[in-house]
């Protein structure tokens, strides 16, 4: 889809839930091989991504999604904490590749970071390949400290503690998400209607 293709289209953020697994399927299935790779770290076939899909929104995860014509286009998920609060969590993204170096990959890193900050996650990592420049360049306007060995690069980010203030942004955030996901179904059912 070219820049002039999405000027039209009506794009939105918002949190995964349960319900999106199959829109996540789609997304991580549409992944070109590169795309691929540079998201799980290693080549990976329809059947590993069919199966991580099915287990990868849930309790132990908060995802956010990018949306073009109501079809997932980006997502970043923040993995691996327990419980309310406290501890390290990883980060992962993943933008289809007609999508990518729009700046879809830095406010999904945002929402990601705020989420983190908001469950009292001190430490949030990235792995990330080490020819994987967008990555890079994304965690450093996060602060992350990047470091490179044998296995890739890795980005770790200190998320400052949550406040009233981020508590609000966030749910804000998401309100308006989803006010924007339910006028755009909306949209979408009286166009086809």
């Amino acid at each position: 889809m070219t820049t002039d293709e999405t000027k039209n289209a009506q794009i939105y953020f918002r949190k995964l839930w349960a319900a999106d697994t199959s829109a996540l399927k789609a997304h991580l299935l549409r992944l070109d091989p590169e795309s691929r790779r540079t998201r799980f770290g290693t080549p990976v076939g329809d059947y590993f991504i069919e199966q991580y899909a099915e287990n990868a929104l849930g309790n132990h995860s908060i995802a956010h999604g990018y949306f073009v014509d109501g079809i997932l286009r980006g997502v970043a998920e923040l993995r691996g904490f327990r419980g309310v609060a406290g501890g390290d969590a990883e980060a992962a993204f993943s933008v289809e590749s007609d999508f990518q170096g729009r700046g879809i990959g830095t406010e999904l890193f945002s929402r990601t970071v705020l989420a983190a900050r908001n469950r009292g996650i001190s430490k949030l990592f990235v792995n990330f390949l080490s020819q994987n420049a967008r990555m890079q360049a994304i965690a450093k306007k996060f602060d992350a400290v990047v470091t490179y060995d044998s296995d890739g690069g890795h980005a770790e980010i200190d998320a400052p503690r949550a406040n009233a203030l981020s508590i609000w942004k966030e749910a804000l955030t998401d309100s308006q998400d989803l006010a924007d996901s339910l006028m755009q179904t909306q949209a979408r059912a009286l166009r086809s209607a």
